[in-house]
């Protein structure tokens, strides 16, 4: 009981905070409606204060805003939205929305993934991420996704590589700490 409580009271305090975050970012925009990229963190917030529609109005009236300097952003955080929401068919629109404004914007390439593989649409994945992959070359997250596409199509001698680079390149990282366990999976 008394651990219920103590989640219910910390869940209820990291509300307030959004809310508190909430009511700046609106304060933010008021105090200088130009600033356009305020919309995506008072979108991001809404959404983590749980109004999802809220937060994805937001998104979208950045993403329309033509002095909006970071449409990929907005676009993405749309995708991003969605995406969480199981609307993979809305995801893949909106990640490929920002990779039309950006073609080199890691974060993108791995949410469309996510959503096409949702849809069923694998065969692609593998396409997109190799794209990703000469797009992003720096990008070990897209490096692993592609790595990680082509294991589980079986294509272990083109996913070898990748994961090798991204174990030996950037080991402490999550990427980096992901290929070093799947190739302790690969058949010997």
């Amino acid at each position: 009981m008394e651990a219920a409580r103590h989640t219910r009271d910390r869940f209820a305090a990291a509300l307030k905070r959004f809310d508190d975050a909430v009511g700046a970012f609106r304060k933010a925009r008021e105090l200088n409606p130009y600033y356009t990229d305020v919309r995506n963190d008072l979108g991001m917030a809404l959404i983590l204060a749980g109004k999802r529609e809220a937060g994805k109005a937001e998104f979208l009236a950045a993403f329309n805003d033509p002095t909006n300097p970071t449409p990929e952003l907005s676009s993405r955080n749309l995708g991003q939205a969605y995406l969480e929401e199981k609307n993979h068919a809305q995801a893949a629109s909106w990640f490929q929305s920002s990779l039309n404004r950006n073609k080199a914007y890691p974060d993108s390439y791995l949410g469309l993934a996510e959503a096409l593989a949702g849809l069923g649409r694998d065969d692609e994945v593998v396409t997109l991420l190799e794209t990703g992959v000469r797009e992003c070359p720096e990008s070990m997250d897209v490096k692993f996704a592609l790595a990680n596409a082509y294991y589980r199509a079986g294509r272990f001698t083109d996913a070898r590589p990748l994961l090798e680079d991204a174990r030996r390149k950037d080991p402490g990282s999550a990427a980096g700490q992901r290929a070093a366990e799947l190739l302790k999976q690969f058949p010997r």
